[in-house]
């Protein structure tokens, strides 16, 4: 597997595991098991935890100071306000409506990559945008969703929220990937995160009952912790070091069909005609953004 396969595999892996996170994470919550915020704590503190481990056994990176601010105001949009956002909107609004909204991130991310990393926005990437949006927007406004939230506007508005943070958090990463192991980068980047969400998920956290757990609810949250955050963060940083910034985020529409998929396979939706049309629409659309193009001789 060469190194843009290996990208693409990782990118495939991200929303994989994004796309299941949005059904296993909203039933920790909907069950008052952990409350948004002290979730957030603790799947950021657990994550920490791992990417420190695993530094231990690998190369040593020295960070250049000024890169350490760089660090710090990634960790605000990718870690603390990104997460927040999303876990208090993902507890108001519906899995499917929470990851079909998430596809407003290609076209910010599309218009960043053009404006501040000079990147060439292609035809070919163009209609791949639009088909992806046509798609997932036909997911979204036509397709229902057998789960209803407790307040979906409100919940939709911090999605939405979150993923502009996203966005703006995948440009700030995009030089800093390309200096940096992925590893190097991450482990700093988590412990800023970490010790900006203290004050605001302790006294959540902190008011966890452990004891009323099941060992479905324990997998979901070692599941969050590790494959939804841990995995996630490795291999988002992996693949942008080899692909374009708006390759990385055009991804971003298969979350709504993996998502819809699950909720499916846990009796929370249904399937129909118009989704599955617009699942295909949206396959389309990616694999068009991520087709390389051969340069002219």
């Amino acid at each position: 597997m060469n190194s843009r396969s290996f990208a693409i595999f990782a990118l495939f892996m991200v929303q994989l595991l994004y796309g299941l996170n949005y059904t296993i994470a909203k039933a920790v919550m909907n069950e008052n098991y952990i409350k948004p915020f002290g979730f957030v704590l603790l799947r950021v503190a657990g994550a920490t935890l791992l990417f420190w481990i695993m530094s231990l056994f690998l190369p040593k990176q020295k960070i250049d100071k000024k890169d350490f601010i760089k660090f710090f105001v990634a960790a605000i949009f990718g870690v603390t306000i990104n997460m927040l956002f999303f876990f208090k909107g993902l507890e108001y609004t519906s899995p499917i409506h929470a990851s079909s909204i998430m596809i407003i991130v290609p076209i910010i991310i599309l218009i960043l990559s053009s404006l501040i990393l000079k990147e060439k926005v292609t035809s070919l990437k163009i209609v791949g945008v639009v088909l992806g949006l046509i798609g997932a927007l036909i997911l979204t406004i036509y397709g229902k969703s057998a789960r209803a939230g407790d307040n979906v506007p409100l919940g939709n508005l911090l999605i939405f929220l979150n993923a502009i943070s996203y966005s703006i958090y995948v440009i700030l990463i995009k030089k800093l990937t390309a200096k940096y192991h992925p590893f190097t980068f991450i482990k700093w980047l988590f412990l800023f995160g970490l010790l900006m969400l203290i004050p605001f998920g302790y006294e959540e956290l902190k008011a966890v009952e452990w004891n009323t757990f099941t060992p479905y609810t324990t997998f979901s949250v070692l599941f969050v912790v590790i494959g939804a955050t841990f995995g996630t963060y490795l291999f988002n940083p992996l693949a942008l070091n080899r692909l374009k910034a708006s390759t990385v985020g055009i991804f971003i529409y298969l979350q709504p069909v993996i998502a819809g998929l699950f909720a499916l396979a846990m009796g929370v939706d249904f399937i129909d005609a118009i989704k599955i049309t617009a699942m295909l629409i949206i396959f389309l659309g990616v694999y068009l953004v991520s087709k390389k193009h051969k340069k002219a001789t």
